[in-house]
Parts: C-alpha cells; structure tokens; sequence
C-alpha cells in the first residue's frame, strides 16, 4: 500500500483544529460508486484507488495502513484517536452497498473494516470451471459420508473413513461443509462426533464452511452442548475464531438463544487471549446479543466481568444501554397483569429476595458471649431448613401451577434487566459528559419512545443532566415523546420535576410542535388496541389532550406551528376517521342493546297484567297475594320494568347524540355505563321474576324443583357477566377511574 510514503503516517496522534472540516468532507465527490459485488465482477479496483485518494488528501492514511496504533483508552489522545477512526470507518462504510456494509459493520476500526474488504474482494470469487467440476465430483463421491453424517451412523462413516483417510477433512454439501458440520448441526449422535473429532487433526478441526463457520459455530447454533464440550476440550482455539461476518461462536450462541451453550463457552473463554469475544467491541457485540436474547443474568456476570463494555458504543449507537431501553417485554410485561396476575405477584418472592431476607444475623450482632456461638449456629442451621422448605414448596407450586412460573419468570427478567440498567450506569460514571453523553442519550431517547420509565428514572439518578437531552433530528425531550406515543409512565415523571416544568411545555422541536401538538396527533396503532373499542379509543385519546392542556402554557395552547395548525386543529384533523369509528361502534352497541332492552320491557310489562295463577274472581285479587314468593315476584317485576326502560331511554339518547368531539370524552360514556348497567339489572330481577313464578306455579308441592330452577336461572347471568360485563368494567374504569396520569411517587424526579 502507498501508505508508507505518507507524511502523516506517525506513530503519535496528534490534535487538529480541523476536526469540523474533516466531517465535513463529502465523500461522493472522491468515492462515485458504492463498492458491491455481483455474480461474476466486483468494482473493488476502482473503488479502492478512489478511496485512497480522499484518505490520503486528508493526512488520515496511517489510520487504515497500522501505522498509527490506538493509544491507551486512558490517555488524553485516545478520545483523538477514537473520533478520526471512527470518521475514516465511517467513510468506508457509507461508501459500501447495503449488502457488503452488513459484513464489515460490527468491526472495531477503520484497518478491520479495509482489512475484512481486501481480503473479501482480492482474493478469487470461486474456483475455476474445472475446479468446481472436481468439487461438485467430491461432493457426489461423499454422498454415503454425507448421510451417515445426518443419521449418526458410525458405523458407515468408519468404513468410509478406512478407506480414505481424507475423507475426514473433505467437503462433503454444496456449502463446504465436512462430516464433523453436518454430525454436530444435526445432534443426533453424541459418541459419533466424539469418535469423528478423536481421528481428525487440529488443523481438520479447524475447517470452516463458505460462511466461515467451523464446527464449534455450528454447535453454539444449534445449542449442541454436548457437541461443544467435546469440540472445546480437544481445541480451545476454535473459541477465538471468527466467521466471515466477524461473529466467534459465544455470539452465534447468543444470537440464537441457546443459553446453556452459551455458558458453557464463555465460562471457557480466557481474557489473556486475543481476540477475545467478550472483551473490546466484540464483547458489547456479545452483550447486546445476550440482552436480545433475554438472558439478563449473563449479561449482568459479563458487564461485571468486563466493565468497559458498558462505556462502548459501537456504530449507530448500539450501546447495551440503548438495547436495554428496547427491551420493552421485560419491563412492561410485569406492568400490564390483570388484576389476578398482580395478586399473585405480589404473593410469589423471588430467591434473591428471600435469600437477602432470610439471612442470618452476624456473630457480633448477638450480645451474649456465653452463649452466642450456640445461638449462632443453632441459627444457621434452622435458617437452611426454612429456606430450602421455602425454595422447594415454591418450586412445587410453580409445577402443579404453571400460570405462577410464567409470572414468576416475568419478575425474575424484570429484576434482573433493571439491575442490568443501574449496573451499566455505575460502570460509566468513569466517563466525562462528552463520552458519556452520547451513550445515554440514545437509550432515554428509546426508553421514552417504548415507554421504560424505569431505565429513564436510573440514567437521570446516575446523570442528573441527561433530563436535558433533546433528539438530534426532532429536538423532542423525552417528555415530548411520551405524549406523541402515549406513555403514560413516562409522561408522569414530569409531575416529579422540581421546578423546571416550563421549558418543556413551551418547547417546540423541528416542526414547530408544542407538546399540545404532540398530545394532540393520533396514538399509534399498537397503543390504541390497548382499549377496547373505537369511542373508548377516541375516549382516551381526549384525556391525552386535556391533561396535556391543563399543563401547557395559556398562550400555547393556541399557538400555531409552521403549517399554521393549532393544537385543535390537528386534533380534529388527526382523529376525524377515529370519531366516525367511535360513531359507529357506539351505535352499535346502543342498537343491540336497544332491543334487548325493548324485549324485556315487554316481557315484564305483559307478566305483570297477567299474575302467575291468576285472579280471584269475586275481588280481582291475585291468588298468590300473601305468599312470599308472588312478592319476590311483583318485586323483581317491577324493578326489571322499570330498569330495563331506563336502558331503553339510555340507548335511544345514544343514537340521537350529535357525537361532538367532545360528547365522547364524559358524555356518551356516562350514558353507556348507565345502559349497561341498567340493562343487566333488568335481567337479573327478570330472572329472579321468572323463578319465583315457576316456583308458585309448580314448586309448593314439590321442593325439589327450586334446585334446578335457580341452577338454570344463573345461566343468563353469568353468560351476560361473562359477555357484557368487562365492556361495562372497561366504560366504568375508564371514565370514573382513578386514570393515568398523576404522580407515581412522592419522591422528586430530579
């Protein structure tokens, strides 16, 4: 490379004052075309020659040639250094196709990234026609490998092995695969792989298939641990090594899942061995896997094993604290329990809880010298029985109840993704604000956007100014954010400010948009399913605004943006097909219940004319007059008249309401509540009519008829509760409910 004759090729990194110049530079005026590849040609050549010329012209060469090497991260030029590689990498990768920039995007410095490409396009596509005749000749004549391979047949594949001892290390799939890819993918037979890895030699094992995968990427895959075990005790080595994508086989391991595989490997990994996967930008390239995996308990031993993994960022602000505040099941999936979830969660306790709970007093603690050594461990002892008794009757319980295991889980992954959170905010407190700014500001920024209050609450805790951080793009708070996609939780922490309230509700972002603006657009899709049915959707996208209303300033809430849209305005505009939805629902709600309604006035009217067992004919007074059963009945009559007319009237001012916007936020609401109510009240009492009627009529002589009576007459009941009623809880909660909005501690934010 011409690099040596640079003059800017020094071992030293020193400070310029054109660093804003530098990022500057337009890089389509050196690089014309991104470097791809197609079938049979690639544009590396000219590519290369291109991208040199703007290097070169900006005295950066020595950063892809080796010649300036990274100083210590605890020096004052290692930040230097970082920002003009990262700038040099970044030019290099927005001068690659999406295809290509996706195999070169997780490398560590701008040299990995011009390495990976040199040896990707250099080096020959494929073989020559002749060549590949000859392997695709291999692959046929390692058929029968092949197959004993996928069924685990030692037997087979020893005789092939006889007979042609390379078969060993022979490429036996179209995906350069050998026997010891396919018996490890497969897992069928453990002793094979064994016998199999015992007769190959080390360079055999270390054989990769045409995505660079050897056998131990393949076992961490497909979560053979069995497979790994034996791969890792016979080379160590296959643990550093990495594919074409510059992934080693702990991150395939997290990537897919596996977690016992994935412990098995990074409990072998040494750190004094380079590279090393879990050290360096390969270990926040781990780490991240892991959280995306769930795996919150390995992700915690890692980050406190390798503490600089949480001061990493790797391109596009991928820093485990941004994909922790992505992580939205872990956090709001113990949120949202029912109300019998919530019961139960509170009743299950978590080991480490119990554990710190349960533990026993120091020996100091006890005041008696005569006797404390006794008491201590008489102590300790009884201290192990009740916590093994309680650890085994909960773990018994988790089995016989398999709906408690699945909450309990949720509490354990939500106890341990926060501790996640606070353990990776203490290790960056070593970090000035400019290196640490940019690294929490992407993960308030997403956890305000998913609605993670709880990752917001510890990176303001551990740094006070990041409340202050704005988008890049938007200039939205987080506060700003949580209003456009309706986070209550977050959203809420601005009751808990201390005095700084007003700047975010006159704050406007690119667009103009005040807070109200923000409030006032439509809820997303994913946040609107979460009530049931149109008008209630409509319902509480208007306590969005009013809240937000009530908390802006006088002035804002008529002040345009630069569409010249006031905060109404795009209200009524976002939410105009909302309300006809909202129209309809509600009238067909008030439709069907109009003529349930209709039908059970007149049931009971008529049943009131004619009594059960009629008339005396010389007074006209029923026959049944002085029984208690004929009272129950002209009682629940009446109530189940005079209840279901009231339901009526309820529905028809349903359908004759004008449907304003503003009738949806208490109005119609009020009167659905009252109709639905009214309504089951008058099926209850006309059940309760129609039994005491067959009682008079058929159960005075025999008793035996109240049992299946008042069997049967549940069954309407309970199917109108089972139907009807959590619509009407739904009505109820959300219009006379304690709401969502308000403080969610004593406690100041900041």
């Amino acid at each position: 490379m011409a690099s040596s004759q640079s003059a800017s090729s020094t071992t030293q990194v020193q400070p310029s004052c054109c660093q804003c110049a530098l990022a500057s530079v337009n890089v389509a005026s050196f690089v014309s075309a991104k470097l791809r590849r197609d079938k049979n040609s690639n544009n590396y050549k000219s590519w290369k020659e291109q991208m040199l010329c703007l290097i070169e012209t900006q005295d950066l060469l020595g950063y892809i040639a080796g010649e300036i090497s990274p100083p210590p991260m605890t020096s004052e030029s290692y930040a230097v250094w970082r920002r003009r590689d990262r700038l040099v990498k970044g030019w290099i990768l927005g001068a690659l196709s999406d295809e290509v920039v996706e195999t070169a995007v997780n490398l560590n410095s701008a040299r990995d990234v011009w390495l990976h490409l040199e040896k990707a396009f250099v080096k020959p596509r494929g073989p020559p026609p002749q060549a590949a005749a000859e392997q695709e000749k291999d692959w046929n004549e390692y058929l029968p490998l092949y197959i004993a391979a996928l069924r685990g047949d030692w037997v087979t594949a020893k005789e092939i092995l006889d007979q042609d001892p390379n078969a060993v290390q022979a490429r036996v799939s179209f995906t350069s695969e050998t026997a010891l890819h396919i018996a490890v993918g497969t897992g069928k037979s453990i002793p094979f792989v064994e016998k199999l890895v015992d007769m190959m030699p080390d360079e055999s094992l270390a054989l990769t298939d045409e995505l660079g995968f050897n056998a131990l990427h393949v076992a961490a895959r497909t979560g053979n641990t069995a497979a790994a075990k034996i791969l890792i005790h016979r080379l160590e080595d296959l643990l550093y090594m990495k594919s074409n994508y510059g992934f080693f086989p702990a991150h395939e391991a997290a990537k897919s899942a596996q977690r016992d595989t994935l412990l098995l490997l990074i409990s072998h990994t040494k750190d004094d061995f380079e590279p090393n996967p879990c050290a360096g930008a390969n270990g926040v390239s781990l780490l991240n896997a892991i959280i995306d995996a769930d795996f919150f308990d390995i992700a915690l031993h890692l980050v406190g094993k390798y503490p600089h993994t949480a001061r990493i960022e790797l391109p596009y602000g991928n820093s485990a604290l941004k994909r922790i505040a992505l992580k939205e099941s872990a956090f709001l999936g113990v949120a949202r329990f029912n109300f019998w979830e919530r019961f139960i969660s509170s009743s299950v306790q978590l080991e480490m809880e119990s554990k710190v709970r349960h533990d026993p007093p120091n020996r100091g603690d006890i005041e008696d010298p005569t006797c404390g050594t006794r008491i201590y461990v008489e102590f300790r002892r009884w201290h192990r029985v009740v916590q093994n008794l309680h650890f085994t009757l909960c773990k018994v319980i988790k089995q016989l109840v398999p709906r408690i295991k699945v909450i309990h889980d949720k509490k354990m992954m939500h106890h341990q993704a926060l501790e996640l959170v606070k353990c990776l905010c203490k290790h960056m407190g070593s970090l000035n604000y400019t290196e640490a700014a940019p690294i929490y500001r992407e993960a308030m920024i997403t956890a305000a956007r998913v609605g993670i209050h709880e990752v917001i609450e510890v990176i303001v805790e551990a740094f006070p100014a990041a409340i202050y951080n704005r988008h890049a793009t938007t200039k939205h708070f987080i506060f700003h954010l949580a209003a456009q996609n309706r986070c209550e939780k977050v959203y809420n922490l601005i009751y808990q400010t201390s005095g700084h309230k007003h700047q975010y509700a006159d704050a406007k972002d690119s667009s103009g948009n005040t807070l109200l603006h923000l409030a006032a657009g439509l809820a997303p899709p994913h946040k609107l399913n979460l009530v049931s049915g149109a008008a209630l959707q409509m319902q509480r996208e208007l306590q969005w605004f009013k809240e937000v209303e009530k908390f802006v300033h006088p002035y804002t809430k008529e002040r345009p943006n630069y569409a010249g849209k006031t905060p109404k305005m795009v209200f009524t505009e976002e939410h105009k097909d909302l309300k006809i939805e909202g129209e309809k629902w509600m009238k067909d709600t008030a439709n069907s219940c109009t003529i349930a309604a209709a039908l059970i006035a007149t049931v009971v009217f008529a049943a009131a004319i004619t009594v059960p067992g009629g008339n005396e004919s010389t007074t006209g007074y029923p026959i049944f007059l002085k029984s208690g059963a004929f009272v129950l009945f002209a009682v629940s009559d009446a109530v189940s008249l005079f209840t279901s007319t009231t339901s009526l009237l309820m529905f028809l001012s349903i359908l004759t309401s004008r449907y304003a916007e503003e009738d949806f936020l208490y109005a119609l609401p009020k009167r659905l509540c009252i109709g639905l109510f009214t309504l089951f009240v008058s099926i209850l009492f006309m059940t309760i009519a129609f039994s005491a009627t067959l009682y008079l009529v058929f159960g005075l002589n025999n008793r035996w008829v109240v049992m299946p009576v008042a069997a049967l007459a549940c069954l309407p009941i309970s199917s109108f509760v089972l139907l009807q009623f959590p619509l009407l809880v739904d009505v109820i909660s959300s219009t006379y409910g304690r709401g969502i909005f308000g403080k969610q501690s004593d406690n100041s934010f900041y």
